[in-house]
């Protein structure tokens, strides 16, 4: 196949929400403050794992893309908080999907995790590897979370996109796409306490503590989303005037005014949901451009750019020209379990008993 293109779309958001307030109840920090520095109204917490957001959100994409289960040949799940390691959370994906014959990995670049999941599923359709792939961006951040750093604590939340890539002549799908990383900066943006690094025999060393280092993570990332977006827009043969909306990934609204100022695109062309969700690393893109598209944003042969970062310091870009359909074929039957807790208790939980830290 030439191209490959994006025929189903679902996400899968959790019901509790964590308000600004809700957080400045135990964080010396206040709605304003949050809000001037971030954007930042909202998260959600989840009530079940990783793979069930996941599941569902897949299930939603094969439904409105039509797909059985059985014409999926590949599955590739991005994430940084995958329920195992060994094995793979995309084979149980694939288990719970009812999946038979479809390779499966997992992919981490952190935040651009779902996004370097298109650039690897659309590259092994245009090889011939793989017909149609399933492609799910996931993150339950939140119980890894240092709930004692306001820096840090504030950003993150809890989601699930996922999307069907399917092989086409037509000339849509991913037109183009760089991914790079700042490999020199990896030190600027770390969660420890997760990785062989921190066991000894069976015990943890302690929980998660982070770096953050906002004003150099500022500078990256706005040098790396703007860097790739140009050098992909040109590979793509357009020019930033005939990009028809940019969905970028949502982690600091300064850094996508900065982002769109740089490259000379209008605000209204800019799709923003950070108020609602905040940053949940995977999942960030791929949620906003599912909700882009249920928003009526996304119309028949609109050219979208989808900039990125993540840790690492991972970057990327991919200029997509959206195909004929924007409606799903049809809709999956499968809702989450009903959540009996708020994001506030579920959060206080977290603080009171570490996860991470085994301790309790």
């Amino acid at each position: 196949m030439k191209f490959a293109t994006i025929t189903g779309w679902g996400k899968c958001m959790p019901p509790a929400v964590l308000t600004n307030e809700d957080i400045s109840t135990f964080l010396d920090t206040n709605d304003e403050w949050i809000v001037t520095r971030t954007g930042m109204k909202e998260r959600r917490v989840s009530h079940v794992s990783i793979s069930k957001l996941a599941h569902i959100a897949a299930a939603r994409a094969l439904a409105a893309a039509g797909v059985a289960a059985d014409d999926v040949d590949l599955i590739i799940f991005g994430s940084c908080t995958p329920d195992e390691v060994v094995p793979n959370n995309a084979s149980y994906i694939q288990l719970l999907l009812g999946i038979k014959k479809a390779a499966a990995f997992d992919l981490n670049t952190a935040c651009t995790s779902g996004m370097y999941a298109l650039s690897v599923a659309s590259a092994m359709i245009k090889t011939g590897a793989v017909r149609t792939a399933l492609i799910i961006g996931a993150e339950v951040i939140t119980n890894i979370q240092d709930w004692k750093d306001r820096n840090v604590a504030v950003l993150f939340g809890d989601g699930a996109a996922a999307f069907v890539v399917q092989g086409t002549e037509k000339n849509e799908g991913l037109l183009a796409d760089k991914l790079g990383c700042f490999a020199e900066s990896r030190d600027i943006l770390r969660a420890h306490g997760i990785g062989m690094r921190y066991i000894d025999g069976r015990s943890m060393r302690g929980g998660v503590w982070w770096d953050f280092h906002g004003q150099e993570i500022f500078k990256k990332a706005v040098l790396g989303m703007c860097e790739a977006a140009e050098e992909a827009i040109a590979q793509s043969g357009l020019t930033t005037e005939t990009i028809d909306l940019v969905v970028p990934h949502q982690a600091n609204l300064r850094i996508i005014e900065a982002v769109g100022k740089r490259l000379k695109i209008a605000p209204e062309k800019i799709f923003i949901n950070i108020h609602k969700y905040g940053n949940m690393s995977s999942a960030t893109t791929p949620v906003a451009l599912v909700e882009a598209i249920e928003e009526g944003f996304v119309k028949p042969g609109m050219h979208i750019l989808l900039p990125a970062f993540g840790a690492g310091l991972t970057y990327s870009a991919h200029v997509i020209r959206w195909g004929e359909r924007v409606k799903p074929l049809s809709l999956a039957e499968i809702e989450l379990p009903p959540c009996e807790k708020t994001g506030l208790e579920m959060i206080r939980e977290y603080i009171e008993c570490p996860r991470a830290a085994g301790s309790c």
